[in-house]
């Protein structure tokens, strides 16, 4: 056994096979199949069944949705592959690591409680979505859009139960996390298929003209929504995930590919999801809002519930249900995993295990708060505004590091805790943008990008500046 082999099962052993501060050996890297079941099942998953009905509330037209979507998407790909696949196989590190050599320690603490709790939220809107469709044998209350606060007794029953289930599978590491998607996610894609034709069918569309006729024009928001136009629905879609591409969340992920092609199956949770079962999922809402029970709400100036359970369970019966439950999962899954990761950073002598479990928790607390998914348009906005400028330091720093004259990992060669230079860029950055989204009533994902971009140039132009004092 060479010595190589026995340096590899030593790091595995003190990781506990995650590798959180270690490149990962090239012995332990996966094939594209693993991501292209991961991203498939990600995507298709409980947020979309949310999301497509949430366009319809935001009164959204055929072509806004429809070719939106396709455009939005095609910028997400092109980001995973291009910015978060290319580095990620080049440093082998997670995101936290990553950041921790660039950052300083006490800085990155800042940023990974952060994550964590985003990503914590964002899990336990999935148990909120997986909840609606345990909810329907119990004859459980539906949340409404409205709704904020937990209704009732069943309601805590049930979101605390699928909680502790997945935070018990999440805390069993990637490769559960990996297998449970790929075993789970065929099941849920041809689910939104199903689910997609079946209301096509209730819609009575005989053609494409009466499937572009369902959206039409567009329509006014529902009470208390944002209207949605065009380039909503585009700059929406390609920063639904912005933590995770220009984000590099997903460095924790590819850190694990062979080559950075991998990133091209991010093009199965974007079609597959994001095409296919937001589209599927909006028909369902489509097919609901003609009920009387919907028109009721209408009538009196409220806005119908989203409640997928009972909108899969419309379609596809029983089926429907289960693919509901499961889509929640999947996505709860790798997200608390992912949160167990942004604890672990700052809790390191605790182990995988424990803190996945702490991450679950909070999630499922978050699940108790229908607020989070019946807004999950906002938050989703919100989450990747925060979070995206962070990423397009390590963007900025491994393409332009050499460009701008700066030290590349400055934080780790000056042995500092706490880089100004990233706190600063990412202060000035989200402070500016947040004002202008708040003061004139700016679309967040509007500001995205240009706060990602001036986040990226001002920390090259401060790194120049520090490191030229702190070398004198």
């Amino acid at each position: 056994m060479s010595q190589n082999h026995h340096e590899e099962e030593l790091i595995e052993e003190l990781v506990g096979g995650e590798y959180e501060r270690e490149p990962v050996p090239t012995s332990k890297l996966k094939s594209w199949k693993s991501f292209l079941g991961m991203y498939a099942g990600e995507h298709a998953a409980g947020t979309e069944f949310m999301i497509g009905p949430l366009f319809l509330t935001a009164g959204v037209s055929a072509f806004d949705l429809i070719v939106g979507l396709l455009i939005g998407n095609l910028l997400a790909v092109l980001s995973w592959r291009f910015l978060t696949a290319k580095i990620a196989v080049e440093n082998r590190l997670t995101l936290y690591y990553q950041f921790e050599k660039i950052c300083g320690k006490k800085l990155v603490i800042g940023y990974n409680l952060a994550n964590g709790i985003l990503f914590c939220f964002l899990a336990g809107a999935m148990i909120t979505v997986s909840a609606t469709a345990v909810g329907i044998p119990f004859d459980m209350e539906m949340p409404k859009l409205t709704d904020t606060t937990p209704n009732g007794a069943t309601w805590v029953i049930i979101v605390v139960l699928i909680g502790a289930v997945i935070s018990l599978i999440a805390s069993k590491g990637y490769d559960t996390v990996s297998k449970a998607a790929n075993w789970m996610s065929p099941i849920i894609v041809l689910a939104f298929l199903a689910c997609g034709i079946v209301a096509l069918n209730q819609l009575g569309v005989k053609s494409f003209t009466d499937f572009w006729n369902i959206w039409g024009e567009g329509s006014e928001p529902f009470p208390g929504q944002l209207k949605y136009t065009f380039w909503h629905v585009v700059i929406w879609s390609w920063f639904a995930n912005a933590a995770m591409h220009v984000g590099m969340s997903d460095l924790s992920v590819f850190r694990f590919a062979k080559t950075a092609n991998a990133g091209w199956t991010t093009t199965a949770g974007m079609y597959v999801g994001h095409y296919m079962a937001w589209i599927a999922a909006a028909l369902l809402y489509a097919v609901y809002l003609k009920s009387p029970e919907a028109q009721a709400f209408l009538s009196n100036g409220e806005a119908p519930p989203v409640a997928p359970g009972p909108l899969a369970n419309n379609a596809i019966g029983i089926f429907g249900i289960i693919a509901v439950v499961l889509a929640g999962w999947t996505t709860a899954n790798p997200t608390i995993y992912r949160a167990g990761l942004a604890f672990q950073a700052i809790m390191p002598k605790l182990s995988t295990f424990w803190v996945t479990i702490i991450a679950g928790t909070v999630a499922t607390i978050a699940g108790l708060f229908p607020a989070f998914a019946m807004k999950l348009l906002g938050f989703v906005a919100l989450y990747g505004f925060i979070l995206a400028p962070f990423g397009a330091v390590i963007v900025f720093e491994h393409f332009f590091h050499k460009q701008a004259g700066i030290v590349k990992n400055y934080a780790e060669v000056a042995n500092i805790k706490f880089n100004k230079s990233v706190f600063l860029a990412w202060a000035i950055s989200f402070g500016l943008f947040y004002f202008i989204s708040i003061q004139f009533d700016v679309f967040l994902s509007f500001v995205t990008l240009p706060a990602w971009l001036l986040c990226g140039a001002l920390f090259l132009v401060f790194s120049k500046s520090f490191q030229k004092k702190t070398a004198n």
